[in-house]
């Protein structure tokens, strides 16, 4: 996924302003959703069309173009060829963008040519839905907000510069109807979303708020980056092997010294194949266990939040901890999994996805049994037992290799039955 900041907040909260000012601070595409839906309504009024009329939305919809273009050193709103810039903040248009965006088919045709716009660059975006709905798994996530009168403020300020009239009762009543339709919208509406950063920008200036932000920015950047070199392991270098070798070596002492650890069935992975661990998750400490006390290299999938921590993401780099995102499909981790298979290493896999998964009764993903059959290797099941309380005793238990192959049949849902199956062998070893 591209890097993407997601700027929401109500009208007049100095959204576009700080988006567009932010986006060429760090080079970064920024698009204004919130001309888009402007544009939007603008077409159906230049074409008569009812708000009301569907068929006719969809229509319009189909044949509409809109881009963003520079035109001497100024970014500019195209609809259908022709600059617009300033006739989408006319009265006409803000009197009713705000019923337009909350048409299901133009809100469904605007976030799909969003996504698709910002699909493969670095973007900015501001709106009311950008972190919740249309990127809910934006880089950073930012919510603007400011009082009404600032905010009426603001826009007769803005209007003046553009050139056009509006009364500031007007205005005033306008924000204030947006805010409640937006807020109270059955689709999509305006809200914080839960991990965005609150920012209140009425006691500062533009300036200062645009560096508010941007010092956000720039953190959630280097996050980024370092999440990204997570996906490209670093190189097998005779120095890495020494290294990874010292660190494993002091670590697995410390661990015998913190437990009191007893192992089982070690023999089970002791094959020259490509295998994939998979064990019950009850501590942040079992995955470090199986990598540390084993001699055979362990290559374990870890989420990567890991990488977030720059001392955390030294040691996942070293040990060639393959990150993925949750809840998504990780395509590019799926391709370092069967790299690492298909050159016959051992793979470590949590199959309940979060630590006492099972307690939970959450929800158990395939994906070990997938990674199995499409490299055609072998599963080991590992029963962890322990309370990972200081000089307590912790119990890892490898049972014998499965192969999910032998579940392939018509049924579509025979890797539900391969995973249920490695799961009650799981609990089997755990007990």
């Amino acid at each position: 996924m591209s890097f993407i900041v997601a700027i929401d907040g109500p009208a007049g909260s100095g959204k576009g302003t700080i988006a567009s000012r932010v986006a060429k601070k760090f080079d970064l595409f920024y698009l204004d959703t919130g001309a888009m839906y402007r544009c939007v309504t603008l077409k159906l009024i230049k074409d008569n069309i009812d708000f009301t009329d569907t068929k006719k939305i969809k229509k319009a919809l189909e044949d509409i173009k809109i881009d963003f273009k520079k035109v001497d050193g100024e970014e500019k709103v195209f609809l259908d060829d022709e600059d617009v810039t300033k006739t989408i903040r006319e009265e006409k248009v803000a009197k009713n963008v705000s019923q337009v965006s909350h048409i299901p088919e133009v809100r469904i045709a605007m976030v799909d040519l969003q996504r698709k716009i910002c699909s493969k660059r670095d973007s900015v975006l501001e709106g009311r839905d950008i972190g919740t709905n249309v990127f809910p798994d934006a880089s950073i996530k930012i919510y603007l907000d400011a009082s009404v009168d600032e905010r009426v403020r603001r826009r007769v300020k803005q209007n003046k510069k553009n050139g056009i009239e509006m009364s500031e009762e007007d205005i005033r009543e306008n924000i204030i109807f947006r805010d409640k339709n937006d807020k109270e919208s059955e689709i999509a509406p305006l809200k914080q979303a839960d991990d965005a950063i609150y920012v209140d920008t009425t006691k500062y200036p533009t300036r200062i708020n645009v560096n508010r932000v941007a010092k956000l920015v720039k953190k959630a950047r280097k996050k980024y980056n370092r999440m990204q070199n997570a996906y490209i392991m670093t190189e097998e270098t005779t120095i890495k092997k020494v290294k990874r070798k010292i660190v494993k070596c002091f670590l697995a002492g410390l661990y015998h010294i913190a437990f009191r650890v007893k192992r089982k069935g070690v023999e089970n992975i002791k094959s020259d194949e490509g295998i994939i661990i998979c064990a019950n998750h009850l501590n942040y400490l079992d995955a470090a266990g199986i990598v540390l006390l084993n001699k055979r290299p362990i290559t374990f999938v870890a989420k990567n939040d890991l990488y977030r921590i720059r001392s955390l993401s030294w040691l996942a780099h070293l040990f060639n901890i393959i990150p993925v995102k949750r809840n998504s499909s990780d395509v590019a981790s799926l391709k370092l999994c069967l790299k690492a298979l298909k050159n016959k290493e051992a793979l470590g896999i949590f199959p309940e996805g979060t630590r006492n998964g099972m307690k939970k009764n959450a929800e158990v993903k395939n994906g070990a049994a997938f990674l199995a059959y499409k490299s055609k290797s072998k599963i080991v099941p590992v029963g962890v037992k322990g309370t990972f309380k200081p000089f307590s005793k912790v119990i890892f238990n490898y049972g014998e290799p499965i192969d999910v192959n032998k579940f392939k049949s018509d049924n579509p849902d025979w890797m539900n039955d391969a995973t249920n199956y490695i799961m009650d062998r799981i609990r089997e070893l755990s007990k």
